[in-house]
């Protein structure tokens, strides 16, 4: 891809380009604030690992906010399965996870949250309020796994292999949206669910999938089965990890990270159709579900795979109504593809939520011989196209002259990745908001 400089990085807003060819050279950030700081970690026989803040799970600027300015959302704090033991730590799996099927939890007590970045001219960039995020009677959530019984979950340990305490309330924070009023939504994992935050950092409520309150009981929010119950059958860590907002704010959209685990894993691994969602803010309902199909994962040029559950969806912008930006990653490749809902299948209350439904949508890669229509897509966006662009890119923000900045999640620097700032101009074209 040829690419020229595109110059003025904060000036007024403008309409992003409409192609691809068009984009300018990229521009990278990084920071050095104190609060990117969190702790150094060692056991018994192993590394010193300096931690940093993850704080790249999810982006959104507001049309009024500053125009160098966006919000970015921190996950569950930093954690990796037993395969990654001695990676991180420098210790034998068995030491720390003792011959189970667990999750490490380097910080246990880390509280997901919300951050105010600033890019600066010198390409560097600014971490300034910070706002943990917290029950109703102010106590901050953990990352820590939900005790859930009608989803799968897991089990969450120390570094030292002791274990930890599920949580009711405890939340994967993934992706993030902030309305005029000042309150947040947010994407959620876990549950699976999706969360509204006031300005302070407290669960106004937490929405999840019918029949599965029950799990959540004791928590200090309210919490509402008010998305479909089949999201119980997402694959363990594939929930819902992206959040977006109408120009006028009316809807919000939300994708599920990849397809269901319906009726099983084997159909998770094998599926590329995934869930996306369109949630009316008037009658607090959803109106709408979509089918979106994840991509060839051997297109993916940087770690091209044959594991078609490989790709997977970490974050929504929408460009205009019904007209949306979505990431779709592999750990080393992110595409953007801009998708028109228009023409697309509204499947919601039909019988692909029926969890008796078999074949299950899941299982039916060709939606032509069931009569369905996907969304469209269109490539705007290829890290393999930028090599100066980071692993992991989760949060796409739209900055005041228009540039759109992507954040990575450097998985709390677990493996000694620094967030990063991307910051791109005539990617796409946004409505004037």
């Amino acid at each position: 891809m040829k690419r020229t400089f595109a110059a003025g990085l904060f000036g007024v807003t403008a309409i992003l380009m409409a192609s691809s060819a068009m984009a300018g050279e990229a521009k990278v950030f990084e920071t050095k604030s104190a609060i990117n700081n969190l702790s150094t970690v060692m056991v018994e026989g192993g590394k010193a690992r300096d931690l940093t803040v993850g704080l790249g799970s999810g982006a959104y600027r507001r049309p009024s906010d500053p125009a160098n300015m966006f919000y970015a959302v921190s996950d569950r704090g930093p954690n990796f399965v037993c395969g990654d033991v001695e990676t991180v730590l420098g210790v034998s799996a068995d030491q720390v996870c003792k011959g189970q099927k667990v999750r490490v939890y380097l910080t246990p007590d880390y509280s997901p949250s919300i951050y105010t970045i600033f890019l600066n001219d010198d390409g560097s960039f600014d971490i300034k309020d910070v706002i943990t995020i917290k029950d109703q009677n102010g106590v901050p959530l953990t990352g820590l796994t939900n005790k859930l019984t009608v989803a799968k979950t897991e089990k969450p340990v120390d570094a030292n292999g002791n274990m930890l305490e599920q949580s009711v309330s405890s939340i994967d924070a993934e992706g993030i949206i902030r309305l005029t009023d000042g309150s947040y939504w947010i994407g959620e994992e876990n549950g699976p669910s999706i969360l509204h935050v006031s300005s302070d950092g407290t669960v106004i409520e937490r929405i999840v999938p019918a029949g599965s309150e029950k799990d959540f009981e004791g928590s200090a929010y309210k919490v509402t089965g008010g998305l479909p119950a089949i999201l119980v059958k997402r694959q363990t860590n594939r929930g819902i990890e992206s959040m977006a907002v109408s120009p006028d704010e009316s809807k919000l959209y939300f994708m599920v990270q990849n397809p269901l685990a319906n009726p099983n894993a084997d159909a998770y691994k094998a599926a590329k159709n995934t869930r996306l969602y369109v949630y009316d803010r008037a009658s607090s309902k959803l109106d709408g579900e979509y089918i979106y199909q994840l991509d060839d994962p051997q297109t993916f040029r940087n770690d091209p795979s044959k594991k078609q559950n490989a790709p997977r969806i970490s974050e929504v912008l929408a460009l205009g109504n019904d007209r949306l930006l979505v990431l779709e990653r592999t750990n080393k490749t992110t595409k953007l593809h801009e998708v028109e809902l228009a023409g697309a299948t509204n499947i919601l209350a039909t019988r692909w939520d029926d969890m008796s439904t078999s074949p299950t949508l899941e299982q039916q890669n060709d939606l032509g011989s069931i009569n369905l229509v996907a969304v469209s897509k269109t490539l705007r966006f290829d890290s393999a196209d930028y090599p100066e662009a980071p692993n992991k890119l989760e949060g796409l923000a739209i900055m005041g002259d228009g540039a759109l900045a992507m954040i990575n999640d450097n998985d709390f620097g677990i493996k000694g990745d620094p967030t990063k700032v991307i910051l791109i101009d005539g990617l796409v074209q946004a409505d004037k908001f």
